[in-house]
């Protein structure tokens, strides 16, 4: 019998999800019948991957305005244990409509389990959902608990398991909701495809005389560090020394957002001819630009684990990222990559000139970061895990 999964992440497909494509494709290699929901597109100048058309083309949509649906879910609706979550009363509201169309696309369907790809809105509309008589689902948290609003144990105690990219969050978990957690709380980091994430040749390290060439990769939002990374090559630059940066992501509003504030400390730095903001761009695109980098740099002030960083490791570039959240879980730092204190411009500039000026050590970093991502971060451990915590060995 074929064993289908509805598979729910917001916004799909955003800027952040190539991750979800990779474990999609695992999970479909692997004879799983992947059926994706979402709450609703992303902004457009979020849509950049070469895949988003084929995506958005399998997607079923459930966050629009439909008050038949809504209509209908209000005689099956939990309405004691939803009173009780006050701060949630307009997200409860949000979502009881689009829990209606889940329930009836997975009927239709004969789907029994959903995963989220997320503790917001969406993890609150299958939990009201499976209190509705809808499939079974489960959770990922990908980040702090306070990321993801309102209504947390509602949404946690009715999941059948949880995984959780981290231990350092797994703990925070154990203490913030200790009576509402499902018995399974995995711990399951996310992955990228190795195979294709592969250096595109032996590591390089930057030549005498040549442009020092760092890459970047992150939303573009003030947690992620850019201006501090900005910051270091402005300290470099003022060694003399010619560094080049270029930075790959967008501001949550498509561009029209904190990219702006970036764009302004990017003059007020004086670095015009050194600093190109990418804007989202496609997986191929990215991993161009890791290929060719002779350093790759994340100033994050806190990253629940990092995607990115794996991205850049698996491709062998020498790796730098801060010592916040989950990053220690990826990289040891000395060992394979660097981990520097997060608002610290002049450590990060430290860290970059340091790898610069030791090409010996560069090169077997960037080696040891391939090894570390290939053993413990492929995108295929993921699917494993899910097709194991819901369907058994069988």
């Amino acid at each position: 019998m074929t064993r289908k999964l509805g598979y729910l992440v917001p916004q799909f497909p955003g800027q952040t999800h190539i991750f979800f494509w990779r474990e999609i494709a695992e999970l479909e290699a692997r004879g799983i019948e992947v059926h994706l929901f979402s709450t609703r597109p992303p902004p457009p100048g979020l849509i950049a991957h070469d895949w988003s058309a084929a995506a958005i083309a399998r997607t079923t949509y459930l966050g629009r305005a439909d008050l038949l649906a809504g209509l209908a879910a209000l005689p099956h609706l939990p309405y004691a244990e939803l009173l009780r979550e006050r701060g949630a009363w307009r997200d409860i509201a949000l979502s009881i409509p689009a829990a209606q169309r889940l329930i009836r696309e997975c009927h239709a369907r004969g789907i029994t389990h959903v995963h989220v790809h997320s503790c917001g809105r969406a993890a609150l509309l299958a939990a009201i959902a499976k209190r509705m008589g809808g499939p079974d689902y489960s959770l990922t948290l990908h980040g702090p608990l306070s990321d993801y609003g309102p209504a947390q144990g509602f949404k946690w105690r009715h999941a059948t398991f949880a995984t959780i990219i981290t231990e350092k969050l797994r703990a925070e978990m154990l203490e913030d909701l200790p009576g509402d957690l499902p018995d399974r709380l995995l711990i399951q980091p996310m992955g990228v495809d190795t195979d294709v994430l592969a250096p595109a040749g032996p590591y390089i390290p930057v030549q005498p005389g040549a442009p020092l060439r760092i890459f970047s990769c992150g939303r573009l939002n003030i947690v992620k560090g850019h201006q501090d990374l900005m910051a270091a090559l402005r300290l470099l630059l003022d060694q003399g020394r010619d560094v080049q940066l270029a930075i790959a992501g967008e501001d949550d509003a498509g561009g029209s957002g904190y990219r702006h504030v970036l764009a302004a400390k990017v003059a007020e730095l004086g670095l015009v001819n050194n600093v190109r903001l990418l804007g989202a761009i496609d997986a191929e695109t990215v991993k161009a630009h890791i290929q060719a980098a002779h350093i790759f740099a994340l100033a994050s002030w806190h990253e629940p684990l990092g995607v990115a960083l794996m991205e850049a490791m698996s491709c062998a570039i020498p790796t730098i990222g801060t010592n916040a959240g989950g990053v220690p879980e990826l990289i040891r730092d000395g060992i394979d990559g660097v981990l520097v204190p997060p608002k610290d411009p002049a450590a990060l500039a430290a860290a970059i000139a340091a790898l610069a000026d030791d090409p010996a050590r560069a090169t077997a970093l960037a080696a040891a970061g391939r090894a570390r991502i290939v053993t413990g971060f492929h995108s295929g451990r993921g699917a494993d895990m899910l097709i194991g915590a819901i369907w058994g060995q069988d």
